[in-house]
């Protein structure tokens, strides 16, 4: 609180928190502590100092899972986290809007979906992945890869924080949306052709996959599917794991905010960062130290567990749908580091 009144601060954007969902399974009061404890010293805080703004960052998570044919949500609809690190976030908004009721300080509440870019701490899917791709290690995804995400360019994130502090009105809650959903399966085989260790489908796209069924005639399914399981392995699934999550963002867009940069265009920024100003630190091992939450590593045992991954897709109990186990041999690891496609695992950056 001194240091507030020191420099006379008037606006609070407070986005710090504990955000990996994983880690809240098996450290749930960890995140009550500084999600929803750390929410309220930061606002009975800033309700001494007398701050003029309390932006508060949230969660798209704080809504729960959202079936396939549902609609949006909007900002009016009910909060149903389920999971310990969303629960945590609908704690501290329940926090923010008390302090708005009783104390009358003035807040505004933003609910964000996934946001990714350059310098994004390797704990998230997508720089943590492209760490064990870019060292030649497979990447291990939970249950079946099915469940979508939506995401959001961290410079759009920028750009729709910069609207809500200068046009946003206080009490009110935003919804910041992207349309580019994507399931985990598919982010996948994105990344994989991005950094060129398989072939794209088409020249101009990669779309959503599904390499637990058949692939169009048209391709080579057994290699296809042979090259795609050397690199994406599978483990059980979370506790629970919300299918999706989905919200509306027109209220933010009247505010005169739209995303601008496509997700294709957004990964392949985020990923040829990660071979120039990344690259050092990505690619070897010696450089992790500091770089992950405690029980977030980037070591080899990390990427692949032999007696937990699996070729095939797990079902919800954590067995596989089909085949029997296939560690994966240092025989198939160096075949993946020959690959023909794998110019950038290998070091070449054209």
């Amino acid at each position: 609180m001194d240091c507030l009144k020191r420099y006379n601060i008037d606006t609070i954007f407070h986005f710090a928190a504990q955000s990996h969902v994983d880690l809240s399974f098996g450290n749930p009061f960890g995140f009550t502590h500084t999600n929803v404890y750390g929410t309220h010293v930061l606002l009975e805080s800033a309700r001494k100092a007398g701050v003029k703004r309390f932006i508060r960052v949230s969660t798209d998570e704080v809504y729960g899972e959202v079936k396939d044919d549902e609609d949006d949500l909007l900002e009016t609809n009910i909060l149903a986290p389920t999971n310990p690190y969303a629960a945590s976030k609908a704690a501290a908004e329940m926090l923010v809007n008390s302090y708005k009721k009783s104390f009358k300080l003035p807040v505004i509440v933003v609910r964000s979906n996934n946001v990714y870019g350059p310098h994004q701490y390797p704990e998230k899917i997508i720089p943590k992945f492209t760490c064990l791709l870019a060292r030649g290690k497979p990447v291990v995804l939970h249950g079946d890869g099915s469940p979508t995400r939506r995401y959001l360019y961290a410079g759009d994130a920028a750009d729709a924080f910069d609207t809500i502090l200068h046009r946003g009105q206080l009490g009110e809650i935003y919804n910041v949306g992207s349309y580019d959903e994507i399931s985990n399966l598919s982010l996948c085989h994105k990344l994989l052709v991005e950094m060129e260790i398989i072939s794209p489908r088409s020249p101009s796209s990669s779309p959503p996959c599904n390499y637990t069924t058949s692939p169009p005639s048209s391709y080579h399914p057994v290699t296809e599917q042979e090259e795609f399981h050397r690199w994406v392995k599978y483990t059980h699934d979370r506790p629970f794991n919300d299918h999706r999550y989905a919200v509306d963002g027109t209220k933010l867009r009247k505010l005169g905010w739209e995303p601008k940069t496509s997700f294709e265009e957004g990964l392949r920024i985020t990923v040829d960062w990660s071979w120039t100003l990344g690259s050092p630190r990505l690619r070897d091992p010696a450089t992790n130290t500091g770089l992950a939450s405690p029980g977030i590593t980037l070591d080899e045992e990390d990427s692949l567990d032999d007696e937990a991954a699996d070729d095939r897709p797990t079902t919800p109990y954590g067995e596989p749908q089909s085949r029997n186990k296939r560690k994966l041999s240092t025989v198939v690891r160096d075949d993946i580091t020959k690959n023909s496609f794998n110019k950038k695992a290998r070091g070449i950056v054209a």
